[in-house]
């Protein structure tokens, strides 16, 4: 049962919310969060923002890995092209 929006609980009083401040803490939440809109299918393989970021995670480091061995891979092949 949903409440009339004028219907407020009796321990309320109007006074109180007089003195709200909007988005007061908005800038320490935004600071430390980044919101990324999931494609439905992508959203269906990663439930959580814990699984998101284990996967993230994992990608980065298997990226760094084979970015050395790309690395020393491209100045093998150089080497060889020089040599023809």
């Amino acid at each position: 049962m949903k409440k009339d929006k004028e219907d407020m609980r009796k321990s309320y009083k109007r006074s109180d919310f007089a003195t709200l401040e909007r988005g007061k803490f908005f800038a320490e939440v935004a600071e430390g969060t980044s919101v990324v809109l999931l494609e439905p299918e992508v959203a269906k393989a990663f439930p959580t923002s814990k699984a998101v970021n284990e996967a993230l995670s994992d990608l980065l480091a298997l990226t760094e890995k084979t970015a050395r061995l790309t690395r020393r891979s491209t100045k093998t092949r150089l080497k060889a092209e020089n040599t023809d």
